[in-house]
């Protein structure tokens, strides 16, 4: 399974779920928001995520529903203030006026076997080598070889700027670009990728050959 191979299931993806948001059919405002997400790409749930964080100054992940809303919005995501409410409400569940985020962003991620979280989180801790929970390029260096990646041989792009593109598919739009991938953001990729994978096997071999596990 090559890059080539992710990036074809990644736009079976995109096409499946807006073929779903546009069939009329009434939806759960969760899957409805998944759908949405999920419509943008494989990103698509972590640049909420990131829309999230960005609004989180005191760092307890956690929002009230104002901050919620501005979330949603500010990422462009196609949902009526009384969609947002609803979904809100469902999260508060101790209804102090707020929703954790993680558990939020969990409930959002495409469902996923143990098996496939498992080797999800396998990749994870080979690419982290630094053992900090997030992978930089300094981290990639050292497991991620560029010298047959054509551009590099060409001399159309150094090594650091192969890794940053590496890093950058994980981190979705420019604005939202850190230099650093979190385990969760990390899970939250191949959870989208995994939607448009039928069998726990075959996403488990993707991943061992795109990953050399």
């Amino acid at each position: 399974m090559t890059n080539a191979d992710i990036q074809r299931k990644e736009a079976d993806l995109i096409t499946k779920c807006k073929r779903e948001l546009s069939n009329g059919l009434e939806k759960d405002p969760i899957e409805k928001l998944r759908l949405t997400c999920l419509s943008r790409g494989a990103t698509g749930i972590i640049g909420l995520s990131r829309a999230f964080r960005i609004m989180d100054d005191d760092g307890n992940k956690a929002l009230n529903l104002e901050e919620f809303t501005k979330g949603i919005h500010d990422f462009g995501l196609d949902c009526s203030n009384d969609e947002i409410e609803e979904i809100f409400q469902r999260f508060d569940v101790d209804g102090n006026g707020s929703v954790n985020m993680t558990e939020f962003l969990l409930a959002l991620r495409p469902p996923m076997s143990q098996s496939r979280i498992s080797i999800i989180e396998k990749a994870f801790e080979k690419m982290d080598t630094t053992g900090d929970g997030v992978i930089t390029i300094q981290d990639l260096r050292n497991v991620y070889s560029v010298k047959e990646n054509p551009k590099y041989i060409t001399g159309e792009k150094t090594e650091d700027e192969i890794l940053q593109d590496f890093l950058n598919n994980f981190e979705g739009e420019q604005g939202n670009r850190d230099g650093k991938v979190t385990q969760e953001e990390f899970l939250n990729y191949y959870s989208a990728i995994s939607a448009s994978v039928d069998l726990d096997i075959y996403f488990d071999l993707m991943m061992r050959q795109s990953f050399k596990l």
